[in-house]
């Protein structure tokens, strides 16, 4: 069940209709590495979309989900998992009709099978729906990625995709049966998320190995309070995509969509992307008082937050570049920050 190299990661194999969609709401779960979709559990290799279509190969649409167990469970891969499809519809998915675009769990071991079958009883034993849940438990045999151009797709064609998804009648059914609580597990294990954003522990260096891998200029922002050059520092006027994290602990901290030109010459944000991660104090240095932004786990100076930022926050987080890192967004899935990348679909 090891996966992209680390042994720590796991897989959850599931079909619930067209994998479009399924890869869709399952590649929003913080903790997961990345989703494929594809198909599974028929016997003949190597089969194609067009063979799977015609519903007699005894494959499934499904998408297989790694995900990292240090950060997100496989009963809460579940939990989001049902709250996404029809898991009462024996006959198809939706505007989908026929085997191939029924439901199913791939148990990969007897774990697994267990936390599957508890997870299926609570469902069906909560009075959701007026069905009885009909999604099988089946013992993993194969799965084969389908072709380039499924992977994402929702990414590379958002406007059919959203129309599709739209008309097949998948979003009324979510949002008559779980409304604001479709998403309640995402924000769930994002609150209870390691602030590292890499699902570790974060210990502090010492002050010796902080001088020998830091810059002069880093080390005395981060570890004496210090304020680098305006207009002469890395990110104040970077313009890329993607997400700022502590440049000693990692653990994430501003988005580039809540970044704007301050017209100060350091980088500018309305507001934190982990607010959890953000310590403030007050500041009673350079005669004045102001109100200090340091990193939670890192204990890290960042810089200061000023109320004459723009709407809606009012905020300006004027941070030192010194003290943080830039992950493209290209590099956060790799990095450990695939959580985030839903913030530029």
């Amino acid at each position: 069940m090891a996966d992209n190299g680390n042994a720590n990661y796991e897989i959850a194999t599931l079909a619930g209709g067209c994998f479009w969609c399924v890869e869709s709401d399952m590649e929003k779960l913080p903790g997961v590495i990345k989703v494929i979709s594809g198909y599974a559990g028929g016997s003949e290799p190597n089969p194609t979309y067009e063979e799977v279509s015609s519903g007699s190969t005894g494959y499934r649409e499904s998408v297989q989900v790694t995900f990292d167990p240090a950060r997100i469970s496989y009963a809460e891969v579940l939990d989001h998992y049902w709250r996404h499809f029809d898991p009462t519809d024996s006959g198809g998915s939706f505007g989908d009709r026929g085997f191939q675009y029924t439901s199913a769990i791939f148990y990969h071991n007897a774990q697994q099978r267990e936390i599957a079958e508890a997870s299926k009883k609570a469902l069906d034993e909560s009075g959701r729906f007026d069905n009885p849940v009909v999604t099988p438990l089946i013992e993993y045999t194969t799965f084969y990625p389908a072709e380039a151009y499924h992977q994402d797709y929702y990414k590379h064609n958002p406007v059919r995709y959203k129309t599709y998804r739209y008309f097949s009648g998948r979003d009324r059914f979510v949002e008559d049966h779980w409304g604001d609580q479709a998403d309640d597990v995402i924000e769930a294990v994002r609150d209870n998320a390691l602030v590292t954003g890499a699902g570790k522990a974060f210990v502090k260096p010492d002050d010796a190995t902080l001088k020998k891998n830091l810059t002069p200029l880093q080390y005395k922002v981060t570890q004496e309070e210090g304020t680098e050059p305006p207009f002469d520092n890395t990110y104040w006027d970077n313009h890329a995509e993607g997400i700022y994290v502590d440049i000693v602990s990692g653990e994430p901290l501003f988005s580039s969509t809540d970044k704007y030109e301050s017209g100060t010459g350091w980088p500018s944000f309305t507001k934190p992307l982990v607010p959890e991660n953000i310590v403030e104090k007050e500041d009673r240095s350079l005669f004045s008082v102001r109100t200090e932004v340091r990193s939670k786990a890192g204990d890290n100076h960042l810089g200061h937050v000023f109320d004459d930022g723009p709407q809606p926050t009012g905020l300006r987080y004027c941070m030192n570049s010194a003290a943080l890192r830039f992950v493209p967004k290209d590099k956060m899935q790799a990095e450990g920050y695939g959580e985030f990348l839903y913030l530029f679909d």
